[in-house]
């Protein structure tokens, strides 16, 4: 008992089987090394780890410690396990030693080492099976005589009185061997009906863990496109936020300087103002008549003049606006259109990712009947001959990769297409082939494209084409790269945006935008930002 006890508590929950090289979380808890990382590795897709015992959350991925004195004891345990679970039986004719027995006879009631059981008799009433000490276990609970028949029709272990004289007389019977053999065979039946079932049902548990770890994947990058969704949105509010309130303050400043300047006028104004009254009051008070008569004539333009009492402040009460000035309804408008903004860039985040700004052709892949514009964002149909210098990585088909390549896990490019001729855009490797058919983009497993030829759209991959259903109606079109999510969409950039075609494949290498032009029709393929769709 105490070993079972013993045995369980060295056990590991993940596996219920021993612990095998024991780790330990700072929980206390104990796992196998195997179970513990497999499970870490399995949560680390969500960023989110807990404990399988208590159910303890980590921020970080746990440092496990070695259990070198925990390993220790499963070690002995698994040294001495089988000697206590096997209970030793020792011959019974052997009284003077203790010699392990090999039979036990169930009619004899006793155990046979090798040499006595040599000359044991071999009647078939002489049972013999392996060593045991429990013989009381197989007597007959009536007649206490050793079980040595089995009843077919009760489906009983009975001894031979039992079928003599007792209550399964004149049943049929078989020896327990005999009948032992007949259970084996139809066991065995079973088992091969079994042994299949086993194996799909391994294979369906092997499935379903896979499903779990991709509904694991799955929800993680989910999780992550809408925390960065959310993280676009506080960015792009933080920016309204900061314009908003810039503009209030730009106009707070321009009117208080508009005011103070009417104050101070006015400050100056009422300085001269007092200046007057006090002169006034002063002749008012003198009783002199000459002297009041003198002072008038000589100041009689500064009191009643352009600059004297009489002076109106005309149209300068005009300049002040009224505090309404500020519109709060004009304001809270532009607010929420730049709200209407956020929540559409929200929007192409969520399906297409981050732009892809600043991306360029490059003129050392191009070939030499592919003409490039000034700012390295078109590429056309040249019909003469460039002569550029040749090097490894220059096209000899009319194809041109991009300098830069997609970085982030989700972004898109806008790409401007000619309405004529044949022209293809997509992505590919910077491996790609740089002559041959097989360097067309789409003629190998290097790149993928969206092409355009008499009216009508395909994609192509690895020399498989594909006839889209939809005529081209738009000459602006979107990739969108997920790197994690495996795929890479076309849509055309109509009213509303139509998706194209989705390849679903695992890039291995960076990739570079990719555009092939053809002689028909001058056709002609421009990088284009998203702030010039809008």
């Amino acid at each position: 008992m105490a070993t079972a006890d013993l045995r369980e508590e060295l056990e590991c929950s993940i596996c219920l089987n021993l612990f095998a090289d024991p780790l330990t979380l700072s929980c206390g808890h104990h796992f196998c090394q195997g179970c513990i990382g497999s499970l870490l590795d399995t949560q680390e897709a969500s960023g989110l780890y807990t404990c399988p015992e208590c159910r303890l959350d980590y921020q970080e991925r746990p440092v496990l410690q070695r259990n070198r004195k925990l390993a220790n004891i499963v070690g002995l345990l698994c040294s001495t396990a089988p000697e206590m679970d096997r209970a030793e039986t020792y011959c019974t004719y052997c009284i003077y030693s203790s010699v392990p027995a090999v039979k036990t006879c169930l009619h004899c009631e006793a155990s046979l080492c090798d040499k006595h059981l040599r000359v044991h008799s071999k009647s078939e009433d002489h049972v013999l099976v392996e060593p045991t000490t429990l013989v009381e276990n197989r007597r007959c609970s009536v007649h206490k005589q050793i079980t040595g028949y089995y009843c077919c029709e009760d489906g009983a272990c009975i001894c031979a009185s039992c079928y003599v004289i007792g209550e399964h007389r004149g049943h049929s019977v078989e020896l327990l061997t005999e009948a032992s053999e007949k259970k084996k065979v139809k066991l065995r039946s079973v088992l091969e009906k079994l042994e299949p079932k086993k194996d799909q049902t391994l294979e369906r548990i092997q499935m379903l863990r896979e499903h779990r770890s991709q509904m694991q994947q799955q929800a993680s990058h989910t999780a992550k496109r809408v925390r960065d969704v959310f993280q676009y949105m506080r960015d792009q509010l933080e920016v309204r936020e900061k314009q908003v309130l810039s503009e209030i303050l730009r106009l707070d400043q321009h009117l208080s300087l508009t005011l103070s300047g009417l104050i101070e006028q006015l400050e100056t104004q009422k300085a001269e103002l007092s200046r007057k009254i006090q002169q006034i009051k002063e002749l008012c008070n003198m009783v002199d008549p000459l002297t009041i008569l003198q002072h008038l004539n000589s100041d009689e333009t500064d009191f009643f003049g352009p600059k004297g009492i009489n002076n109106s402040q005309g149209n300068r009460d005009e300049k002040i606006l009224p505090v309404e000035f500020f519109e709060e309804e004009k304001i809270l408008e532009n607010l929420m259109a730049g709200l209407d903004d956020t929540v559409t860039g929200a929007k192409t985040w969520w399906l297409y990712g981050q732009e892809n700004q600043g991306m360029q052709l490059d003129i050392q892949t191009a070939a030499n009947y592919v003409a490039l514009s000034e700012d390295m964002k078109s590429a056309s149909w040249a019909g003469i001959n460039q002569r550029r210098p040749q090097t490894p990585v220059r096209f000899q088909n009319p194809q041109v990769l991009s300098t830069n390549r997609f970085l982030s896990e989700r972004n898109y490019l806008d790409v401007e297409v000619s309405e004529s001729g044949g022209w293809s855009v997509g992505v590919a490797y910077a491996s790609i082939a740089r002559e041959g058919e097989q360097s067309w983009i789409g003629n190998n497993s290097s790149s993928w494209c969206l092409y355009r030829y008499n009216n009508m759209y395909s994609v192509r991959h690895n020399s498989q084409g594909t006839k889209l259903p939809h005529s081209p109606s738009c000459g602006r079109l979107r990739i969108s790269l997920d790197h994690k999510g495996k795929c890479l969409s076309f849509y055309e950039l109509s009213e509303p945006i139509r998706h194209l075609h989705t390849f679903r494949a695992s890039f291995n290498e960076p990739l570079h935008v990719a555009v092939r032009v053809g002689w028909m029709g001058n056709a002609w393929v421009r990088i284009i930002s998203n702030k010039a769709i809008q």
